[in-house]
């Protein structure tokens, strides 16, 4: 994240490098964000009808790529090239090499790499690494996704509750491009410097601030059978937007957390907080389930989800409704 960063501020400063190289095997979304802000932002809307060119790999040559990169701006002082798709010019990317040692300073080359690997063996890829702005992104955890959005946030001169956060990625995932459009889309009907509140996400996105993996987790951890049952009644009826895996996914990192914290000496707040990887305003979520659940309840916990996780897989199910295997694990999880 910090070279994403330190791109961007160069970007910002108009410090600009002859060639990016952008790669995102998995996680497309710092790839695309860095290529929209040069495609965006070195250029004027008039220099651009002479001095930029948007390729795709799969159209042109690495011989064409380099023939445009060659040319001089023309009433500009500099020329921009980017090229999308470029995954499907790899094979020839060795062509590459002489460009690399000697660019045009004039013209900013953008090469897009998506969904595939690098070979870090290759004396190109070794070259790229050393002569230009190379940038490879890996996903983000989803417990690292929240401080991400905050961080996100806090450049716009916005802030965020840390259960609006988590109803986000609950809902989202560490789908980095849909959330950042839904932030988006917050920040256009919120007046700047706002606090995004859950009552935010709800009214703006859809995703129920009471109805949700979040408030049934919270509500198992303190043994509030009712309210976990009209949860689960909820998700029964909603189960194309409310998953079983998902459902089961969240509550295995819940107890698995709970143990973790039960064997904690540092206790404090702070403490818990980095030991378990979550938002230290929810660490009290883990105190007070651990009055309710032992180690040894929490581990039979574990065991009790992993069971219904299977079945919710089709393994051993007897065609039981994913509702109803949630309702049976919340009888057996109350005990």
């Amino acid at each position: 994240m910090k070279d994403f960063k330190s791109i961007l501020s160069d970007l910002d400063q108009r410090k600009f490098s002859p060639i990016y190289f952008l790669v995102g095997e998995r996680e497309t979304f710092f790839v695309d964000l860095i290529a929209s802000k040069i495609e965006n932002t070195v250029l004027s809307d008039e220099e651009k009808a002479f001095n930029q060119s948007i390729l795709y790999g799969k159209d042109v040559t690495i011989e064409d790529v380099i023939g445009q990169a060659k040319q001089y701006p023309m009433m500009s002082e500099h020329r921009v090239i980017i090229v999308r798709e470029a995954q499907s010019l790899l094979k020839t990317l060795d062509s590459l090499s002489s460009y690399v040692e000697q660019p045009q300073q004039s013209t900013i080359l953008v090469f897009c790499i998506k969904y595939k690997k690098m070979d870090g063996r290759q004396k190109v890829t070794k070259l790229l690494k050393k002569e230009a702005v190379y940038f490879e992104t890996k996903p983000l955890y989803d417990n690292q996704v929240p401080q991400w959005i905050f961080e996100t946030l806090s450049a716009s001169g916005f802030s965020i509750a840390p259960k609006a956060s988590e109803m986000l990625v609950e809902f989202l995932g560490n789908n980095l491009s849909h959330i950042y459009k839904e932030l988006e889309k917050l920040q256009h009907v919120l007046p700047k410097g706002s606090k995004i509140t859950p009552e935010h996400v709800e009214e703006n996105i859809g995703i129920s601030k009471d109805f949700n993996n979040f408030e049934l987790t919270k509500a198992i951890g303190v043994k509030d059978e009712v309210k976990a049952q009209q949860i689960v009644a909820y998700f029964a009826q909603n189960s194309k937007n409310h998953p079983i895996l998902l459902t089961t996914a969240q509550l295995n990192s819940f107890f698995n957390k709970l143990l973790r914290y039960h064997a904690l000496k540092d206790k404090s707040q702070s403490s818990a907080a980095r030991a378990l990887g979550v938002n230290p305003y929810f660490v009290k979520d883990y105190s007070f389930a651990a009055q309710k659940y032992s180690m040894k309840k929490a581990s039979q916990a574990i065991s009790l989800i992993r069971e219904v996780d299977l079945k919710g897989k089709g393994v051993n199910s007897n065609q039981i409704s994913n509702g109803d295997l949630l309702k049976e694990l919340l009888v057996k999880l109350m005990r």
